[in-house]
C-alpha cells in the first residue's frame, strides 16, 4: 500500500492582494483554522418514466451556479487587524489567491471575493481571536502547476 501524498496546515495559504500593478499578494497572520468551500447550487426537474407514466419519478439535477467561501479563524494579529478591518469596510471585493501546495503539484483559486463577516472575541484568560468569511464575487479562477524539480 501506497500512503496518500498529502498538504500540511502551512501549504494551505489564503492571500489578499492589494492595488498594485501586478496585484502583489500577501497572507494575513493569525489563523489557526481555515477551509475553501465550493458550492454548487442544482435545480431539480422529476424525469418521468416515458413507459411507465405512473412510476415514481426520479429526479434529475441540472447546475445552475458555482461559489466558494473561505472561513478562517485564529488569534487576531495585530498585524493583520488592519488588512481585514479594510478588507471588510471596502465596499468593492479584493482580489483573494487560495494556494494549497502538495508535493508533486500546487493549486491555486484567484479572483474577487467580498469579506462578509469578522467577528472578534474573547474569554477570559485567553487571548482576542478573529473568524473571517469571504464569499466569492464571481469566478475563482482555478490553476494546477507542477512543482519544480
Amino acid at each position: 500500500m501506497a500512503p496518500p501524498s498529502t498538504a500540511r496546515f502551512g501549504k494551505f495559504r489564503v492571500l489578499l492582494g492589494d492595488d498594485a500593478t501586478p496585484i502583489v499578494y500577501s497572507a494575513p497572520c493569525g489563523f489557526t483554522s481555515k477551509s475553501l468551500t465550493l458550492t454548487k447550487d442544482l435545480t431539480d426537474v422529476n424525469l418521468p418514466d416515458c413507459l411507465d407514466p405512473d412510476a415514481v419519478a426520479w429526479v434529475g439535477r441540472d447546475a445552475s451556479s458555482l461559489s466558494a467561501s473561505v472561513s478562517g479563524e485564529g488569534v487576531l494579529a495585530a498585524e493583520s487587524v488592519d488588512t481585514w478591518l479594510d478588507a471588510w469596510e471596502n465596499v468593492e471585493s479584493v482580489p483573494v489567491k487560495i494556494e494549497i501546495e502538495f508535493p508533486a503539484k500546487t493549486i491555486t483559486w484567484t479572483g474577487l471575493m467580498q469579506v462578509a463577516t469578522f467577528t472578534a472575541g474573547a474569554e477570559q484568560g485567553g487571548r482576542v481571536t478573529a473568524n473571517i468569511e469571504m464569499q466569492s464575487d464571481g469566478e475563482l479562477v482555478r490553476v494546477t502547476t507542477p512543482a519544480t524539480p
